[in-house]
């Protein structure tokens, strides 16, 4: 058996490796090292190294973790620089058009670095005091930019999908106990359950199905609604499914309304729909993860008129508020329908200590351990301010609204539609040539050989099943030119691709 002493950690070790009081230097010495090396990640000239998959691999003795050998902080340094930060995807630069991945402002990283370093778990008041205060804070703000009543409430969440599974989740007993009187949450399944439909768009997240699938109720419990030349949901055609889905015998539960589709950046008509869900007594959500935050623009008050009625919001504020991942946040218009997720343990929350003066926010969430994720959007807007943010969001609109009228008289080019947020999809076009797959395979091409090049990242999707390029538009640094580049080299490749094959 060891003893005291031998279980003791020798002091010099407890100095170079645990963050207390004893390592402050030593805490600054290292973040000041790591940030050397992330300012020389900045200065990389391209996206993306441009290394294969096989390059990449070929790493692995650096990858690998011995748990037998130590190296010191300088050599870790070294081999993450030549493992990740060498390689890593630059979302700040003007050629990456691709995904929902923003550039992050100065102000959040700060308020990152100080949430990591200090650690808070955000379940319990008794962990995290005031930063409590602060996320209630912050969602107290955006539920009042969606106009949402008193009662209102949010919780941060780990991103859209996780939102959206709680909306499912609260329509589903929501309305198993209003109409049934069954209490999944004690009880679980029913044969009533089975027969739940929830409509969106046929462009809506595929989070939507997915989430009814890990609910229970399968993709089958998920009805799409066609959309117009727009991309938006057709309200006529979410009456008529909603009329066919009871004649089968089947219940009616929830809408799913998109404001900015992940593919084209569109808005369904929400007000309309929100008289339907209201009409049908059925729930009402908005999956904002995308174009949500475009509340604090004037360009977009319009698109989102009506989504003060919602039941449910999912906003994203890592995908156009320029947040780290993760920041996200999940509202409900009246806090009570919390209810279906809280849970009562005796060592964390007992129910007989419950105070409204000491809140456990673990109550509104389906997390246990949290990070303090509200806090850098907290430096975010004390530092940067609604007006900028805002500034910033119409930016990148115009920008897509730019390279769209850039390329649809271009012979080259088909585009799909004209952007209603940040995203344009379009595919290249060969004079004379209508087979699609032959421009299927042409658009791949050229998505695939500019990533491997390093030279830009442009996303693909399908629209009639047909193969797009997409770009998605979130730098605010980014001008026309960068994009009329990427056009360019488009074009380039496109034409070499055709004129080899």
């Amino acid at each position: 058996m060891l003893s005291e002493t031998q279980l003791t950690l020798k002091p010099d070790l407890a100095v170079d490796y645990l963050f207390d009081a004893h390592s402050k230097y030593e805490y600054e010495a290292h973040i000041e090292k790591a940030v050397q090396y992330i300012k020389n990640f900045l200065d990389n000239t391209s996206f993306y190294s441009g290394a294969s998959v096989e390059e990449l691999r070929s790493r692995k003795r650096s990858i690998a973790v011995n748990a037998k050998e130590n190296i010191t902080l300088d050599d870790a340094l070294h081999e993450i620089k030549d493992v990740f930060l060498d390689h890593a995807i630059s979302f700040h630069h003007p050629h990456y058009v691709a995904h929902l991945n923003c550039p992050v402002l100065l102000p959040a990283l700060v308020g990152d670095l100080i949430a990591s370093s200090v650690n808070t778990a955000i379940e319990t008041w008794d962990q995290s005091t005031s930063a409590t205060l602060i996320e209630q804070e912050i969602i107290r703000w955006i539920c009042n930019k969606m106009n949402f009543p008193t009662q209102s409430d949010g919780v941060f969440t780990s991103g859209g999908t996780q939102s959206n599974f709680k909306a499912l989740l609260m329509a589903r007993d929501h309305y198993a106990f209003t109409h049934y009187g069954i209490n999944l949450k004690e009880n679980g399944w029913s044969d009533e359950v089975s027969k739940f439909r929830i409509f969106c768009s046929d462009k809506a997240h595929f989070s939507i199905k997915k989430n009814a699938a890990l609910l229970g109720m399968g993709y089958d419990s998920v009805i799409p609604i066609d959309t117009d030349d727009k991309l938006k949901m057709k309200t006529d055609a979410l009456v008529q499914a909603i009329e066919k889905e009871k004649q089968k015998g089947n219940i009616p539960i929830a809408i799913v309304a998109t404001a900015g589709t992940t593919d084209f950046g569109s808005f369904d008509p929400l007000e309309t729909i929100s008289k339907i869900a209201k009409e049908y007594k059925i729930w009402f959500h908005v999956d904002g993860a995308y174009g949500g935050c475009y509340v604090l623009t004037d360009t977009h008050k319009t698109q989102l008129k009506g989504i003060e009625y919602a039941d449910s919001i999912t906003i994203d504020f890592h995908k156009t508020l320029f947040q780290p991942v993760c920041s996200s946040a999940f509202l409900v218009r009246d806090t009570k329908h919390f209810q279906y997720v809280s849970y009562y343990a005796d060592y964390l929350n007992p129910l007989e200590s419950r105070d409204e003066e000491f809140p456990n926010l673990i109550e509104k969430s389906i997390q246990t351990t949290r990070r303090f994720d509200a806090l850098k959007l907290w430096f975010t807007l004390k530092v940067t301010g609604e007006t900028t943010l805002g500034s910033f969001q119409e930016k990148v609109h115009h920008l897509a609204l730019d390279v769209y009228h850039n390329i649809k008289d271009d012979i080259y080019f088909e585009v799909a539609h004209q952007p209603e947020l940040s995203t344009l999809v379009f595919r290249f076009k060969i004079p004379g040539i209508e087979d699609d797959k032959i421009l299927d395979t042409t658009n791949l091409y050229i998505k695939n050989t500019l990533f491997k090049s390093g030279k830009a990242s442009v996303a693909s999707t399908k629209l009639n099943g047909k193969t797009y390029l997409k770009f998605t538009l979130l730098n605010p640094r980014s001008t026309k030119e960068d994009l009329f580049e990427v056009i360019r080299m488009i074009k380039e490749q496109g034409l070499n691709y055709t004129t080899n094959n």
